[in-house]
């Protein structure tokens, strides 16, 4: 249901609207959505957990092939996540994330290794200089969030069994003076944590 928000005199899209919009484009794979510029609509009641889950109206959402079309028009602008179609442009809330890594595949060695990444979406990226490959640790307990970029600033948060494998493909080289360890990919490094604090 349209929601009217009266102090801006302006209507938030629902997400039924927003799924017929985007259908209506007839484009073939991921929509253009960096060359459109709608205006601002709202905030709509939509939300990305953490485990790549999708949830409107506090509910998730359990239609996969309606999941894959609102991903494939998510665009992040500055801090902030958005469904954007050649009419609209709706906030939403993403909690880390917005994709899922949920496999890899590996081939080649050494610095010729590839890196492919498959989201819970079905996006794939080849690990590289224009997919970059990063590690968050907490500050606390230094457990590790592993990230690879998909597209346009969108990021996966790598699954925990992706990222034990990923650790079976690394190799240790010096990062401006130190020792890292960490994995290859398109013939980029990506440092995982500094050889000296690898746990034996």
């Amino acid at each position: 249901m349209a929601k009217a928000m009266s102090a801006q005199d302006r209507v938030i899209p629902s997400a039924e609207g927003i799924a017929a919009s985007i259908r209506g484009t007839k484009s073939k794979g991921l929509p253009p959505v960096h060359l459109w510029n709608p205006p601002f609509c709202g905030d709509l009641d939509m939300r990305i957990a953490r485990d790549g889950t999708w949830f409107y109206l506090g509910t998730p959402i359990g239609r996969a092939p309606l999941v894959k079309l609102f991903s494939s028009i998510l665009r992040k602008d500055g801090d902030k996540y958005f469904l954007v179609t050649p009419v609209e442009k709706v906030g939403i809330t993403v909690d880390d994330a917005p994709f899922v890594a949920t496999d890899f595949e590996v081939t080649g060695e050494g610095d010729a290794q590839l890196l492919t990444f498959t989201t819970h979406v079905g996006d794939t990226a080849v690990a590289g200089a224009d997919h970059p490959i990063r590690v968050e640790r907490d500050a606390e307990t230094g457990e590790p969030s592993p990230y690879v970029l998909i597209r346009a600033n969108l990021e996966a948060l790598i699954d925990r069994k992706s990222f034990y494998r990923l650790v079976e493909c690394g190799t240790h080289h010096d990062v401006d003076g130190q020792s890292w360890f960490g994995v290859w990919s398109s013939g980029a490094f990506f440092p995982i944590i500094p050889s000296e604090d690898l746990p034996d």
